[in-house]
């Protein structure tokens, strides 16, 4: 059985990961003003995108997922042909329509499939699931890579599916914004109340910056620390630790809102890949995506494991 795995634009994942496992993409579109930008995980697009678009536009950019019509379409396209089972992966429910308009989508796709398959000589059933990461950027990407590697290694659909159910309800995910300016102004564009006036003005004086855990969904401030390093700094250790108590997949996420080339000089980084290696879990590092940085602005750190949610110091 052929099977494929589909990830949304936001998904982290390096991009000779995204090539070497055969993940397709579903792009979204970036307005920026009268200018569009379409993310389908290119690095040399989104690096310009940092250096020239972002920091002009960021603020009154707009995130345009594809609607249950063009996801249909792609697949009936091409997916349907080119594999018998998709697990289609998207960023979490919570924040985005993407899972929304997939699963309406697979509706139609699984009625339609039978006429572009006999049409091109296929033969056999299609299938389709669609996914709820219930995580954002590197957390989806833990959660596709995971897909992807037990495709590799020869796993069923059914194996598949039951580790995914089980993984998405243990990823841990954890955010440094680089500019907490960046970070209020979208909120107050979007109706969110994340960092409000008089956190950002003490944060901002005093130079404070946010550790972020996304977990099932739900994202919450949970340390406050002095210095974007510092922070970034603890947030390394903190997934250090973690790895050496043992998580539960044998890779970890980390995207970065610019050249991810910077990420191993970043405060507390030696210590985490050094723990890695010991462990002998891979390290995936991966330039955020165009359309998580719309919402995070450069200089984002994040990072992202499967396994036991501990509180941060531990």
């Amino acid at each position: 059985m052929r099977i494929g795995v589909v990830a949304d634009a936001s998904c982290d994942l390096p991009a000779d990961f995204y090539r070497e496992h055969g993940i397709g993409i579903l792009p979204v579109t970036i307005r920026l003003g009268d200018e569009q930008l379409v993310d389908e995980r290119d690095p040399a697009a989104t690096l310009r995108f940092y250096a020239e678009q972002l920091a002009d536009k960021g603020f009154d950019a707009e995130t345009v997922p594809l609607t249950a019509e063009q996801i249909r379409g792609r697949f009936l396209e091409r997916l349907v042909l080119d594999y018998d089972y998709v697990f289609c992966i998207t960023i979490t429910a919570t924040r985005s329509p993407i899972f929304e308009n997939a699963t309406k989508a697979s509706f139609a796709i699984l009625t339609d499939y039978k006429t572009p398959r006999s049409a091109a000589g296929v033969s056999g059933p299609f299938a389709l699931r669609v996914v709820d990461s219930r995580n954002m950027f590197c957390g989806t990407g833990v959660l596709a890579a995971e897909a992807a590697q037990l495709v590799r290694k020869g796993a069923q659909p059914n194996e598949i599916r039951k580790r995914l159910d089980e993984l998405r309800d243990h990823i841990c995910g954890y955010m440094v914004p680089g500019d907490l300016y960046y970070i209020r102004n979208r909120g107050i564009k979007k109706g969110e109340k994340s960092v409000g006036l008089i956190s950002y003005a003490i944060g901002s004086a005093l130079d404070i910056k946010p550790v972020i855990l996304c977990y099932r969904g739900e994202t919450q401030p949970i340390a406050k620390i002095r210095s974007y390093e510092r922070a970034v700094e603890r947030m390394f250790e903190h997934v250090a630790r973690q790895l050496e108590a043992g998580i539960d997949t044998r890779h970890l996420c980390i995207s970065y809102g610019g050249d991810p080339g910077l990420v191993p000089g970043l405060p507390g980084y030696e210590r985490l890949a050094a723990v890695a290696h010991e462990q002998g879990i891979e390290i995936l590092t991966s330039i955020m995506s165009a359309t998580a940085a719309v919402n995070t602005g450069a200089r984002c750190v994040a990072v992202a494991y499967g396994g036991e949610l501990r509180s941060f110091g531990e």
